[in-house]
């Protein structure tokens, strides 16, 4: 089940277990310059405003009812991240255009394991994989897990790295979608949501709990001319996690999907009537201002390291110079100043010695 709520997608599974939930936000933030260097992670501002496309279905594409989900609005060439939250573990699969946003593969409603590049074992929880599905040799994990993963601000670009999540129109060859389909076909993001298995968890509570102990003691229809899709841009460094837990402890049976499509902000007002929110800030002007950027790490979590189809994207500024036009505006390199250095937060009090 999956319910809008304050801007938040909010993806329950009350047959699994009653905590049994995770929420997605959207969230807009600076466009890092694109230009092939490494930056950390920018922040956050305000979160885009969804809405329901049943609410709206005489104004929007045909298609878009058959799919349902939400849209959000956003300015072309502006970014945005994805936050999740959730204390109950879950895995979810993030893609753009039907294409998964950590591997490149083609949409497909299961999860796929990571096997490692060099060794040629499969990754799988003692349990194997419920669904048999063979998994190649050289496939990479294509899902991200709640809580451990608390955001993801783009396409996967290698070990520590990905490319900001950039709002760009279809059919012109800039979205991972054209880029790796050769079809400008669905835009907006999908994602889909398996959450831990009721038993799995219970195990897992039990066996981190010996383990703390041991330690520690209206209705002209408009249809888009342009709809939206998602392009690389800048690059920055940011680790996607390996699945500690292994694929066999998701119930890939509970499965529960969202689209998300995106208006840009003239087609949004032409929808809703709504303004749509202000554009952010240029990284120019927030890195003049001296604010702050952001890193996170946690050490007890491995990163993806894994091959994906992604690798091979070009960043829309690259694709930009190779058409002969100008690249987007505010792309200038710019000097970060004050990063802050975040890390999981201890929940466990030591006791120590009396």
């Amino acid at each position: 089940m999956i319910e809008l709520r304050q801007n938040r997608l909010h993806i329950r599974f009350p047959d699994v277990h009653p905590h049994a939930s995770c929420t997605v936000s959207f969230i807009r933030t600076l466009r890092i310059p694109d230009d092939d260097r490494e930056y950390p992670l920018p922040p956050g501002f305000s979160k885009f405003p969804l809405q329901h496309v049943d609410d709206y279905a005489s104004r929007l594409p045909e298609s878009w009812s058959t799919h349902g989900g939400v849209f959000l609005p956003m300015y072309q060439a502006e970014a945005m991240w994805l936050s999740f939250s959730g204390r109950y573990p879950m895995a979810l699969k993030i893609a753009t255009g039907k294409t998964c946003a950590l591997t490149g593969e083609p949409w497909h409603d299961r999860l796929t394991p990571a096997r490692r590049v060099t060794g040629g074992m499969p990754r799988l929880s003692e349990l194997g994989d419920p669904l048999g599905v063979s998994v190649p040799e050289d496939s990479p994990q294509d899902y991200v897990v709640v809580p451990d993963q608390p955001w993801l601000d783009g396409f996967y670009a290698g070990k520590g790295l990905i490319r900001q999540f950039v709002a760009m129109p279809l059919g012109e060859g800039y979205t991972s979608e054209e880029q790796l389909t050769g079809k400008p076909e669905h835009g907006g993001l999908q994602i889909a949501a398996y959450p831990m298995k009721a038993e799995e968890l219970e195990r897992w509570i039990k066996n981190r709990d010996r383990r703390l102990r041991e330690s520690s003691g209206e209705a002209t229809v408009v249809y888009c001319a342009s709809p939206m899709g998602l392009a690389p841009g800048g690059r920055m460094r940011q680790e996607i996690y390996e699945d500690r837990f292994g694929i066999g402890v998701w119930d890939q049976a509970a499965e529960s999907r969202c689209f998300v499509h995106i208006l840009n902000s003239a087609q949004h007002f032409q929808v809703t009537q709504q303004e749509p929110p202000t554009k952010p800030p240029t990284a120019k002007d927030y890195a003049a201002a001296g604010l702050p950027w952001f890193d996170y790490y946690d050490a007890e979590l491995k990163a993806l390291e894994s091959l994906s189809k992604l690798l091979g994207l070009k960043s829309i500024a690259e694709l930009m110079i190779k058409k002969g036009v100008d690249v987007l505006p505010d792309n200038a390199t710019l000097a970060p100043g004050k990063v802050v250095h975040l890390s999981k937060q201890r929940s466990v009090v030591r006791e120590g010695e009396f």
